[in-house]
């Protein structure tokens, strides 16, 4: 069985992520999972939420915002909109992110059409400050 698997992480601007890993663990549609060397394949999509690989025993963890993942003979494929390490994330930012669309949603209801459209940018800001606490932030 192969020690390690090879991570792409990919987003329609670039390849954020190419690297070899020893363990993924990522938040699907149905919930958390995880990934060791030898895995069956599978594919599976993501919701927002956090990524978290082992390299050479360190800890990384990711921002990412929706998207596919695949693995296939120790090759880890994700497709995201956008990917961000936990020490990129700009905290004010997604502090001020969350707040807009705190503000949005009360004057919403669950009728309107942009409900969904502010509430996904609310659990965005949330998640993107939670994977920021996990990191060495700017």
């Amino acid at each position: 069985m192969a020690e390690k698997m090879k991570l792409e992480i990919v987003t329609p601007y670039k390849k954020v992520v190419d690297t070899e890993v020893e363990e993924v663990t990522a938040t699907g549609k149905l919930g958390e999972f995880g990934v060791l060397p030898g895995h069956a394949p599978f594919l599976t999509s993501l919701k927002i939420g956090e990524l978290v690989y082992k390299n050479n025993g360190a800890t990384e963890h990711m921002f990412l915002n929706w998207g596919y993942f695949e693995i296939r003979e120790d090759k880890i494929i994700v497709l995201v909109e956008t990917a961000e390490a936990a020490s990129d994330i700009d905290i004010e930012r997604a502090k001020a992110a969350q707040g807009r669309a705190e503000e949005a949603l009360k004057k919403l209801t669950t009728e309107d059409k942009q409900f969904k459209v502010y509430e996904a940018a609310l659990e965005r800001a949330i998640i993107r400050m939670q994977v920021a606490g996990k990191g060495s932030n700017k």
